[in-house]
């Protein structure tokens, strides 16, 4: 077998989990962190497989090797009675995967799959996130990280320390002394109020205030005047002055999240504060001047909303000075453990039992049982951290008093959803059926399969992203870097009218004779008088 190198995971790596843009970033190896335990104020704890980069295997048993604690240099082996003490090696194979090799006697399982022979795990599903279970109560997840030569990144209030997260880090601290805007991008619930207030705090006005707002929870009449304030007699209801949210921020930031929900006169008024810096608060003319830092937050495709003429090309650039792109939770697995033990203690501490994390008797029943990290690590987590927190308060007042979580029915079935599983390669015969469309990287989605799923699922968007397994927002980006994929908003009138009448109006042979999204295009034809 020839010997693996680090540049060789790395390049693996690059490919698989869409990291080559970010060349100035420490190379990726492959490492198992710890998401349950008997111990369970060990999980989060990581062990480098730097060995596997320079050719050579890795023996892992109760006694060896150590697993470290985030940002120390000390750490501890397994230590559970229950693991063997005979190892389980784990060796390089070709391009970036990892064989694995239970000695006689070592239980072991991918997930909920008994391992009874050697297996080969590929670098996607390594780039992916593998859980292993030993002796049915440790779950350590095999995955990619920073090389630990890497300097590691200040918490800033935030749990976890996958590559996404840290990529996050590193973002705040280039831009946090700037008074550039911020336009924080990722999914509902993925945290992005926290990012804007690490910004805040780790920046020149943390002395000032920081007022958050949701763009989305105003009544859209009501937008303009609370954001920008109101005078007296404005409108019906306005008896007296009223100072907007940019006032109250003044000298400090202003959270806008759902900023792609800005009705038109609003971004009107935004452009003009973020050009000029100055309002003109409802039922005035006189300007009033502002000295605020603007950070917004959206999980919109704002790319998408330009081509509809819902949002105003220019305010997106003037808001994107910097962009923070946030990692939904599914992409960074390794974070699973340590956040949901978070979110358990403060639920723990409540309840006057958190003492549950910490046992004296290393013979314990697991609290976190092994079956049930399994499903947390493997679950796609659509509601991202939000979501895992809801998950974690629902499972410790569910089962106050208990030795150990149980799943009620309802979770059971929430948890259930489809997940990625890892299939791997035994040593004899095919992987297994997969029976659900895993999730996957957008980079890892050719074009040609792009086009496929397009076209099978009649150019609806929607259908196409859940073929491909992927969010339905990176379609839009997918299809920006098609060398032949167009949206409704690269059509002309012209094209527009004279392929509506070639196909008399038929709007299914439109959207297969222009390959656009069949919603964007009704209402493309419905706003020209065509639909």
């Amino acid at each position: 077998m020839p010997a693996r190198t680090l540049e060789d995971f790395s390049t693996a790596a690059a490919r698989m989990s869409g990291e080559a843009s970010y060349r100035d970033e420490p190379p990726l190896v492959p490492a198992l962190t710890l998401v349950a335990h008997p111990m369970p104020h060990r999980v989060g704890e990581r062990l480098w497989l730097e060995p596997l980069t320079a050719g050579r295997e890795v023996a892992l048993s109760r006694n060896a090797p150590a697993f470290t604690p985030p940002g120390q240099v000390l750490g501890t082996h397994l230590a559970d009675p229950f693991i063997s003490r005979k190892p389980l090696i784990l060796a390089p194979g070709p391009a970036g995967a990892i064989r694995l090799r239970p000695s006689e006697g070592v239980r072991v399982a991918l997930g909920d799959t008994p391992l009874s022979g050697d297996w080969e795990l590929s670098a996607q599903e390594v780039a992916a996130g593998v859980p292993l279970v030993l002796a049915d109560r440790v779950v350590v997840l095999l995955h990619l990280a920073a090389s630990p030569s890497a300097r590691e990144e200040e918490a800033l209030g935030m749990v976890g320390a996958s590559v996404g997260l840290q990529r996050v880090r590193r973002h705040i601290e280039q831009v946090a002394d700037l008074e550039v805007p911020v336009l924080i991008r990722g999914e509902t619930g993925s945290g992005k109020e926290l990012i804007a207030r690490a910004i805040h705090q780790r920046g020149p006005r943390r002395e000032r205030p920081f007022v958050s707002v949701n763009l989305g929870a105003i009544p859209r009449e009501l937008a303009a005047s609370e954001l920008f304030g109101a005078r007296k007699g404005a409108f019906t209801g306005a008896v007296k002055d009223q100072d907007g949210y940019f006032l109250a921020a003044q000298g400090g930031t202003l959270f806008l999240d759902e900023v792609g929900e800005a009705p038109p006169e609003v971004q009107v008024m935004l452009l003009r504060v973020l050009e000029a810096r100055e309002l003109y608060p409802v039922g005035s003319r006189t300007p009033v001047a502002v000295d605020v830092r603007l950070v917004a937050a959206t999980d919109a495709h704002l790319e998408e909303r330009i081509h509809d003429g819902r949002f105003k090309a220019p305010l997106l650039h003037r808001l994107a000075g910097y962009t923070v792109r946030v990692p939904p939770l599914r992409e960074r697995p390794e974070d699973v453990g340590p956040l949901f033990h978070h979110f358990a203690r403060e639920e723990l501490e409540a309840l006057g039992e958190a003492h549950r994390l910490r046992p004296d008797d290393p013979f314990t029943e697991p609290w976190l049982p092994a079956g049930l990290a399994v499903q947390l690590v493997r679950h796609a987590w659509p509601g991202n951290i939000r979501q895992l927190r809801n998950v974690a308060r629902q499972l410790v007042i569910g089962n106050r008093g208990q030795p150990s979580l149980r799943l009620d029915p309802h979770l059971e079935q929430d948890l259930a959803l489809p997940a990625p599983r890892a299939t791997g390669r035994p040593d004899t015969g095919p992987p297994p059926p997969a029976s659900t469309v895993p999730r996957r990287k957008p980079s890892d989605i050719t074009p040609d399969a792009l086009l496929t799923a397009l076209r099978e699922g009649g150019w609806d968007f929607q259908a196409a992203a859940d073929r491909l397994g992927i969010h339905r927002t990176s379609i839009y980006d997918l299809i920006e870097r098609h060398p032949h994929l167009r949206t409704v908003g690269d059509l002309s009138v012209e094209e527009l009218t004279e392929c509506f009448r070639a196909c008399a109006g038929d709007v299914d042979a439109m959207v297969r004779k222009l390959e656009v999204s069949r919603r964007a295009l009704g209402r493309r034809l419905k706003e020209l008088g065509l639909g």
